[in-house]
Formats: C-alpha cells, sequence, structure tokens
C-alpha cells in the first residue's frame, strides 16, 4: 500500500490529547515518523503508545514551546534523530478563562497569546530554518472559527487565533521560493477536551452530575450548529494530512474551516 509520507518526520505540539493526538496518529497512518510533543509527559507518551501499538515508529519529547530555548532544542533534537523534519502541525492552545473583555487579567491575556500565538511563531522559526536546510516542508497551524470572527467571553482565544491566520499568511509567502507550504486549519466546534471544559471547568469529567452537564451542554451546542453535530477530532486531523500532501501542493497560506458550515451561516 503507497503511504503519502513513508519515512517522512512529522512534528506535532499539543499531541497529548484532542485534535493534536489524532493528527499524531493520522500523521503515523500515513507512514511517517513521528515525533509527538506536549508539556503534558503522562498523556502524551499514551499517544506514542498508541501509535506505537499498531506497528508505527513515534517518540515523545516534553517541551514548553512558549520557551525560545525549548523549542531551539527541540527541533536540534529531531534533526540529530532522524536528520530532517518534513512536516509539522503546530497545535498546542488553550481555550484561556471564561469571562467579559474587560473582566480578564492580564496573567489571562498573556498565558493564552504566549500558548496559542507566540509558541506558533516560536516553532515556525525554528521548523522554518530545518525545512530550508532540508529544500523542502509544509507546516499546518491550527487555528479556529475564532480566527475568523469574534468569541463572545473569550477575547484573548479570539485575538490569538486571529493572529495565528496572520502568521499562517506572512510565513507563506515569505517561504514559498523555499519550497516550504504553510496553512492553517480552523475548527469549529469540535469533540474535545476543551469543550468540557468550556462546559463545566472539570477537565477530568468525574461524577455523574458533571457527565450530565457535560452531555447536556454539548446537545445544546450541537444543536446550534448547520450539521446538527459536533466535529471529531479526527475530522480535522485528515484536513492537516491533505494541506501537507502533495495533493495540496498549489494550496498555500490558506485557512481551512473544518467546522460543519458554521462559518457559512
Amino acid at each position: 500500500m503507497s503511504l503519502l509520507f513513508d519515512n517522512k518526520v512529522a512534528l506535532i505540539t499539543g499531541a497529548a490529547g484532542g485534535i493534536g493526538r489524532a493528527s499524531a496518529i493520522a500523521f503515523s497512518k500515513q507512514g511517517a515518523k513521528v515525533v509527538a510533543v506536549d508539556i503534558d509527559s503522562r498523556r502524551g507518551e499514551e499517544t506514542v503508545r498508541l501509535i506505537k501499538n499498531a506497528g508505527r515508529e513515534a517518540v515523545f519529547m516534553q517541551v514548553n514551546v512558549v520557551k525560545a530555548s525549548e523549542v531551539e532544542r527541540l527541533i536540534a533534537e529531531i534533526q540529530k534523530l532522524y536528520g530532517r523534519l518534513d512536516y509539522a502541525h503546530n497545535n498546542a492552545g488553550v481555550e484561556g478563562r471564561k469571562a467579559a473583555l474587560d473582566e480578564q487579567t492580564e496573567e489571562d491575556w498573556d498565558h493564552t497569546i504566549n500558548v496559542n500565538l507566540k509558541s506558533v511563531w516560536l516553532c515556525m522559526k525554528y521548523e522554518i530554518q530545518a525545512m530550508r536546510a532540508a529544500g523542502a516542508g509544509a507546516i499546518v497551524n491550527t487555528g479556529s472559527v475564532a480566527s475568523q470572527v469574534g468569541l463572545r467571553n473569550y477575547a484573548p482565544y479570539a485575538a490569538s487565533k486571529h493572529g495565528v491566520i496572520g502568521l499562517t499568511k506572512t510565513a507563506a509567502i515569505e517561504n514559498v521560493k523555499h519550497n516550504i507550504r504553510v496553512n492553517a486549519v480552523c475548527p469549529g466546534l469540535i469533540d474535545t477536551e476543551m469543550i468540557v471544559r468550556s462546559i463545566t471547568g472539570d477537565p477530568d469529567k468525574s461524577g455523574f452530575l458533571t457527565k450530565l452537564k457535560v452531555r447536556v451542554g454539548q446537545s445544546i451546542l450541537a444543536s446550534k450548529q448547520p450539521s446538527g453535530r459536533m466535529g471529531l477530532a479526527v475530522e480535522v486531523a485528515e484536513a492537516v494530512i491533505w494541506l501537507c500532501s502533495e495533493q495540496a501542493s498549489y494550496v498555500n497560506g490558506h485557512a481551512l474551516a473544518v467546522d460543519g458550515g458554521f462559518l457559512a451561516k
């Protein structure tokens, strides 16, 4: 069977769960050697075990992607281990604290902007250097439907995701002559831990009442979508795979909505 990324190397940040885990698994299924990155070592290692149990190759690296020294070291370690970097999915992100704009603190702002936007800039800075040395590459950044519309009570998140698209477009035009394409995916309502936290504030979903609240909240949110349902992390991952593949060789600087029609309303 022909694989899209046989013997290529793919870096995925925020790989401990949700879209990042789905992306890491999707790259591995296409033959890529996966470097799964997250600050959460327990769940990041779990992602790698899932890939290895399927007979594919992956390593976990614990990195704080808002620190330049750690990102620079990450890319150096990848080059030392594999001698190349072909693809990157810069996916690390947080939703931030739910509060009106005037109630957000400076700490709220800095944390969300750093994780969602600064990390994308830092990762691309060093990924692009490695890809230029290799002569080619493809990068996908995770934006959001909030990259294109406002999001009530999540101003830092919306601002950060708008910024991701600006970075994506700029990197795309700066690097097209180096045979490096840079695109973004903009997920809508996706069934991940982030949605659970936004509903309940309870990341481990413990307790009957919490689980009931989650189910009711998910049902209400899904009913408001044009598709009538939430999306799946794997559906976003498949879009990432396509954007990195040669099938999308003429797609550059694009923000691809994976939102069940939300932005078409």
